[in-house]
């Protein structure tokens, strides 16, 4: 997809990216996508909404996970980014732990918020890792939300406040682990 010129992201080769967490407008992790916006590797489409219903649950330290199993839980609504696939992208792997087991970047159909038409938009999201993804929505009790709360997001804790030798898979597993 080309989304490139005056007022896009720079190049050509972009990624649409389905926000629904902490990356959201408001939130503490959305100062990478302000960094990225400042250096022309993403811009804002607007308020989106997921085609389907998934499982959005809140885990460890508040952090928001979107949980592969279409069908179940709630539309989920979040905002819509193109983001340039050579360096905004990588960032956002990153953050969000590709290379360490804790999110995959998956495909999935959102809807503008306010498109009365629903016009279908195939991007991607990141999406809880399948190792444990499954069992968390579990350990929830199975109630999703249908959106990442700014009382939620004020319950996040930043990876420089966590107990020391914190370690999110560790922490995920202890999470699952516990009774409710």
């Amino acid at each position: 997809m080309e989304i490139g010129g005056e007022d896009g992201v720079s190049g050509n080769d972009v990624t649409l990216i389905f926000v629904y967490g902490t990356l959201k407008r408001g939130f503490y992790n959305h100062r990478l996508i302000e960094d990225l916006m400042r250096t022309r590797d993403a811009i804002y489409l607007g308020p989106h909404t997921t085609l389907q219903p998934f499982p959005l649950v809140c885990g460890p330290h508040s952090i928001p996970y979107l949980i592969n199993l279409p069908g179940s839980g709630h539309r989920v609504r979040g905002e819509l980014y193109s983001v340039s696939s050579g360096h905004g992208r990588p960032r956002l792997d990153d953050l969000e732990g590709l290379h360490l087991g804790h999110y995959e970047r998956l495909p999935i159909a959102v809807v503008a918020a306010e498109d009365s038409g629903e016009r279908v938009v195939e991007v991607e999201a990141y999406f809880a890792h399948r190792e444990f993804g499954e069992a968390l929505w579990k350990r929830c009790g199975e109630e999703g939300l249908s959106e990442y709360s700014v009382e939620m997001g004020q319950k996040y804790v930043r990876r420089e406040d966590r107990p020391p030798h914190s370690n999110f898979i560790r922490d995920i597993h202890k999470f699952i682990s516990e009774a409710n």
